[in-house]
């Protein structure tokens, strides 16, 4: 198994964070791991992605120009990243940042409706973890045990109270990810 994906949207999404909890958690899990961020010199809303490769074997180079699954958050992401999805492949993408849904129709589509979801738990920072729980709905790289692993390793300690309502989000984006036809 070896799943190359990018998580795109901008800075203030969570998602460099999503990608070092998925990175930290296949790693738990014994796997190999890249996590290769990039962002622009804004620190919150300027663009940001995270490309991470999940393995069985060795991994021969982060670099990627085409991806087994993208997870877009924002309508500059869907542009710059659609078209780069291998033709089989999967698109996640959360309905509240995208005008123009995706076009493709070689690729499995799925909208995930994460920042209402947060609106409702009254979480608006665990939008990336209902966003990070559709991704493992749909393509179960990693165990949630190993999330909630995973969060205890990346979060601070003074933030370990955040954990429950971390995990109440991961759960929540398994169950409101939906098909696209």
């Amino acid at each position: 198994m070896k799943e190359e994906i990018i998580i795109a949207g901008f800075g203030g999404q969570g998602v460099l964070s999503m990608g070092k909890i998925l990175a930290y958690a296949a790693l738990m899990e014994g796997k190999e791991v890249t996590w290769m961020p990039s962002y622009g010199p804004e620190q919150r809303g300027g663009t940001a992605n995270v490309t991470v490769i999940v393995s069985d074997s060795s991994i021969s180079s982060p670099i990627l120009s085409m991806y087994d699954t993208a997870v877009i958050l924002n309508q500059p992401s869907l542009e710059k990243f659609e078209s780069a999805i291998k033709p089989g492949g999967t698109l996640i993408y959360d309905g509240y940042g995208i005008s123009t849904p995706p076009q493709r129709k070689d690729i499995s589509v799925y909208r995930i409706d994460a920042m209402d979801a947060a609106a409702e738990l009254k979480a608006a920072k665990a939008f990336n973890m209902i966003v990070l729980g559709g991704l493992l709905k749909v393509r179960p790289l990693v165990g949630t045990e190993d999330v909630v692993r995973a969060l205890r390793k990346t979060l601070p300690e003074r933030h370990h109270n955040l954990i429950p309502m971390n995990e109440k989000a991961l759960l929540k984006g398994m169950e409101i990810i939906c098909p696209v036809k």
